[in-house]
């Protein structure tokens, strides 16, 4: 049986896990923290915009697990903000537990509070890993699926300091770039003024800290909406944003508030005496990161040079997913890169013919699209993501975005793609 070894727990992980594990593989997650998914647990916002098509692709696909535990504990669905429209936000208190379950079940290991800090390399072929306690494990095939966030020398360096987030760098260790480990140079992503990474895109504020008021109505509507006094409007803090998608006017004017469990503030960060000044904010705290009022995690210094059939550049049994993959944002487009890589990864161990999604699913374009422009100066200033800013509109003139399920399941019945993340390979 195949071995697959992935490094990183994250949602890409998790998704790569599962469609390795339907397609035949002895599957292993090793990740640094104790818990599974990473920014999943701060994160929340599902089927927006576009999301809804890339779920429901991955769903016919035979990719559905994972999107399936979101609607299950999603607080509120089909809810509109502003530039996004029929959203769910799932429960980023409950969804974890769930997700590790789901793997479990299935029979992945899981090996939680277990860094990996090199790659043991025969010529183009990594053999095993190495922990930071020294042990080695062995594997067939590996994917890395570590992020692009941390360690903290990159928050020093490109952001305002560890802002003390979810992932927790000071208690478990920095990320380590497996491709960086074999010799590969990563390419890192740039902002406007040249500048490397991006802040993460909004705060978590702890919900019983807001007026009763407003906490009713975040309860009730899943989302507020306030106005930021004039004098502290600053619309140059969205260049920052590592989500484009939310670069948008109405985040520099307004307080953006979303129900994910936590009050999801859509903003890298916000200094708490002004965030303070608004009605309703008068006691608020900062849940995550707790630096929130003055920075954010840095993103977007690790990406691996891969193919579109996920495999990396230059190793011949390694592959990746999510950010690690490209200049993605969101969980959708870790679930949809990660679940592609781990079908794959057996397609790989086997010889066979790796599986590459056709341009005509917006899964595939993506894939394919956010590869093309990071050969360009100009595309590494640029973020992908099916909720909005450029690749949304991409998907709306190429006709791909849609929210009809039966549309989409006939378009892939048409690829002959239903279900393929479901045959057991090997």
């Amino acid at each position: 049986m195949t071995k697959v070894i992935i490094i990183g727990g994250g949602w890409a992980g998790c998704a790569a896990a599962i469609s390795a594990k339907k397609a035949g593989g002895d599957v292993t997650i090793i990740e640094k923290t104790d818990m599974l998914l990473g920014l999943g647990n701060v994160g929340g916002i599902m089927r927006n915009n576009g999301r809804y098509t890339a779920a429901e692709e991955s769903i016919h696909l035979g990719a559905g697990e994972l999107f399936n535990i979101c609607d299950k504990v999603s607080r509120h669905v089909d809810i509109d903000f502003p530039g996004h429209n029929h959203a769910s936000l799932y429960d980023v208190n409950k969804i974890e537990p769930l997700v590790k379950k789901q793997l479990e079940d299935l029979g992945i290991s899981i090996l939680t509070c277990r860094r990996v800090t090199d790659v043991v390399k025969v010529k183009n072929k990594i053999t095993k890993v190495v922990l930071s306690d020294k042990s080695h494990i062995e594997g067939d095939v590996f994917i890395e699926t570590t992020g692009s966030t941390g360690p903290m020398g990159n928050c020093l360096k490109y952001g305002n300091g560890c802002a003390m987030c979810i992932l927790r760098c000071p208690s478990y260790g920095p990320r380590v770039s497996i491709t960086e480990r074999c010799g590969i140079e990563d390419v890192l992503g740039q902002r406007n003024n040249g500048s490397y990474g991006a802040f993460s895109g909004s705060c978590k504020l702890n919900k019983e800290t807001l007026s009763k008021d407003l906490q009713k109505e975040l309860n009730d509507k899943g989302v507020v909406i306030l106005t930021v006094p004039k004098e502290d409007v600053n619309l140059e803090k969205l260049d920052l944003k590592v989500c484009q998608q939310y670069s948008l006017k109405e985040f520099a004017e307004k307080i953006i508030l979303l129900d994910t469990g936590h009050a999801k503030l859509m903003t890298p960060f916000y200094p708490l005496d002004k965030l303070r000044k608004i009605k309703g904010l008068e006691n608020v705290k900062f849940e995550d990161p707790y630096s929130g009022g003055l920075g954010n995690s840095i993103r977007y210094l690790s990406i691996a040079p891969r193919y579109n059939n996920m495999k990396v550049e230059g190793i011949d049994n390694l592959l990746c997913g999510g950010e690690k993959s490209g200049f993605f944002v969101g969980h959708t487009e870790a679930i949809v890169t990660g679940s592609l890589a781990g079908h794959n990864s057996i397609r790989l161990s086997l010889g066979m013919p790796l599986l590459e999604l056709p341009r005509n699913l917006a899964s595939g374009d993506i894939i394919a699209y956010a590869n093309e422009e990071t050969k360009s100066i100009e595309g590494l200033k640029k973020r992908f993501t099916f909720a909005g800013s450029i690749y949304f509109n991409r998907m709306k003139e190429l006709g791909l975005y849609t929210i009809d399920k039966e549309k989409i399941k006939d378009k892939i019945i048409r690829l002959g793609l239903l279900n393929i993340y479901e045959d057991k390979i090997v």
